[in-house]
């Protein structure tokens, strides 16, 4: 893609690796950082292979929302696996290098993994105002074959819009110390480091990601519009509680990943500081992951149900 000016002039050196600032200006605080990184990490990918296993394993759990969850569990588990291994790394040795190539390869995972949420949580809000909405004729609405299709229609769309636009941006010259005031390798601290006026790309990148974010996140909010509505229709309030409770654990979700999603990409670059990208990119890579299989355990009803049903089996077993 053509940007406003020409390349780096012949005095200028092309870098081949750049250097991530992560969180040198903690020195004294990287091992505890480390530790507690790490114990987060461990913790997110555990509870999310415990949801996993636990859907894949429970026949009461094999209905259209569950099939879902099990797609976001996994990809919440690429998703802080990522960023989070190497920054780990990065908090116990210097100096905090990574290749260009490298770089261009987490942006890719990253960047697709992020786009793909955003769609499956706009699938899995539809699923929720079936539900809601047209409850006798849910079965067949949210069939195998449908579902199939709500799922690789978002996986294929994180693929096809972020191997775009990350190949694109990766195309620009980067020169001078290339130095990421982050801990990975996000979307405009590395524009920034470009040695060409990148304001064409930059109106570029954020029509795309008004776009595709923006897109899911008019699908949730059209579809919970639907349910508030239906939900209020209904005559009785403990009706109204049990109808609600269905869709709760998805609206925290969408709420924590669309609030950071939203502050972070769809911001002007001198609105962005290192310290509030830091911040916000922490939101989304390592609290957002860590907290979704607490929402989907502790406030699911059918989810405690089948721990507790497979613990107390295996207890029975261990006892006989």
């Amino acid at each position: 893609m053509s940007v406003s000016e020409p390349g780096p002039s012949e005095n200028q050196s092309l870098c081949i690796t750049f250097t991530l600032v992560a969180f040198s200006s903690l020195e004294e605080f990287q091992s505890v950082l480390f530790a507690v990184f790490l114990v987060v990490y461990l913790f997110t990918v555990g509870g999310n292979l415990l949801i996993i296993g636990l859907i894949w394993v429970s026949p009461s759990l094999h209905s259209p929302m569950y099939f879902f969850l099990v797609n976001l569990s996994f990809l919440e588990m690429c998703y802080i696996t990522s960023v989070v291994p190497q920054m780990l790394v990065h908090l116990l040795v210097e100096p905090k290098t990574i290749s260009v190539r490298c770089c261009a390869a987490q942006m890719y995972v990253f960047t697709i993994l992020g786009l793909t949420e955003c769609c499956l949580l706009a699938a899995m809000a539809y699923d929720r105002f079936v539900a809601i909405c047209y409850p006798l004729h849910y079965t067949l609405l949210m069939g195998p074959r449908v579902r199939l299709n709500l799922a690789a229609a978002s996986w294929i769309t994180g693929v096809l819009v972020e191997s775009v636009q990350t190949t694109w941006i990766f195309t620009l010259p980067f020169c001078g110390p290339g130095t990421i005031q982050h801990f990975f390798c996000d979307i405009m601290p590395v524009v920034k480091l470009a040695c060409v006026d990148t304001s064409y790309n930059e109106i570029v990148l954020f029509a795309v990601s008004l776009i595709f974010i923006m897109s899911p996140c008019l699908l949730i909010l059209c579809s919970y519009v639907r349910i508030l509505v239906t939900i209020l229709r209904i005559p009785s309030a403990a009706g109204r509680r049990k109808a609600f409770s269905t869709c709760s654990s998805h609206i925290l979700v969408v709420s924590l990943f669309y609030g950071t999603a939203l502050f972070t990409y769809l911001q002007p670059k001198s609105a962005h500081t290192p310290d509030t990208d830091k911040a916000t990119a922490l939101m989304y890579t390592v609290v957002t992951p860590a907290l979704n299989p607490v929402i989907y355990t502790l406030r699911n009803k059918e989810v405690k149900e089948a721990f507790l049903r497979i613990t107390h089996k295996n207890l029975m077993r261990q006892m006989a």
